[in-house]
């Protein structure tokens, strides 16, 4: 059995899925305002939402009985290919993720099909999941619990990403961080043209890590600034 069919085969029972999806349009109705009708109008006209049902219905689709299972995939892969082409985001069935996942807008979005991430995560448009390193640091990014990841962000490697972390908008993270951390991509770089009014914007900004970084590597702990840009 290949890795991809071990991991469809550790999701969970068909029920599991079935509750997970209720977890995922629960979370997207809440994040909608409005009336009640508007709410759910809004939720099925999301691509998120559309790309969310498809891979639960897939996950589902892998717990079923041999012949059943072998007429529903084909079904899925169609609906898979549909959503990558239309929307944007290529979400695998084997990836692991946990009820309550939302995706906030669309396009560029990929998540490894071995990825982990768990309960009510947060993604955002061109986000990136994949495989990075190499020899024993080779592997996926693991997500836990409550994850936000902003637009333009990339996560790769062997890392894991503790409950509560924030990654603000196009941030590329190839290290583990503890539960909290928040971390910013750099400020922009001022090249030329009319001065700004700020002479601090003409300096190259460090990468903005929310949190103080070893020396040594490992794990980014959290500080006391709470604000990540998104």
């Amino acid at each position: 059995m290949s890795s991809s069919d071990h991991a469809v085969a550790m999701q969970p029972e068909s029920d599991d899925v079935g509750a997970a999806l209720r977890a995922d349009w629960a979370q997207y109705y809440r994040v909608c305002e409005g009336s009640r009708v508007r709410r759910l109008f809004d939720c099925l006209r999301a691509p998120g939402i559309h790309a969310v049902t498809v891979l639960r219905f897939g996950q589902w689709a892998a717990t079923q009985v041999a012949p059943l299972r072998w007429l529903l995939t084909p079904f899925y892969m169609v609906l898979n290919e549909f959503i990558k082409i239309l929307w944007g985001i290529d979400i695998p069935r084997s990836a692991r993720i946990g009820a309550g996942f939302y995706i906030g807008h669309f396009s560029g979005i990929f998540v490894s099909a071995h990825a982990v991430i768990g309960r009510n995560c947060f993604i955002s448009q061109g986000v990136t999941i994949g495989v990075g390193g190499s020899g024993d640091k080779r592997g996926v990014p693991v997500l836990g619990d409550n994850v936000y990841l902003g637009a333009g962000c990339k996560l790769f490697g062997r890392i894991t990403l503790g409950n509560n972390v924030k990654v603000g908008a196009n941030a590329v993270v190839h290290r583990s961080l503890a539960a909290g951390a928040k971390v910013a991509a750099p400020g922009f770089i001022y090249l030329g043209g009319t001065a700004p009014p700020d002479d601090s914007a003409t300096k190259t900004e460090a990468c903005v890590l929310l949190a103080s970084q070893p020396e040594s590597g490992g794990e980014v702990r959290p500080s006391s600034r709470d604000d990540v840009s998104s």
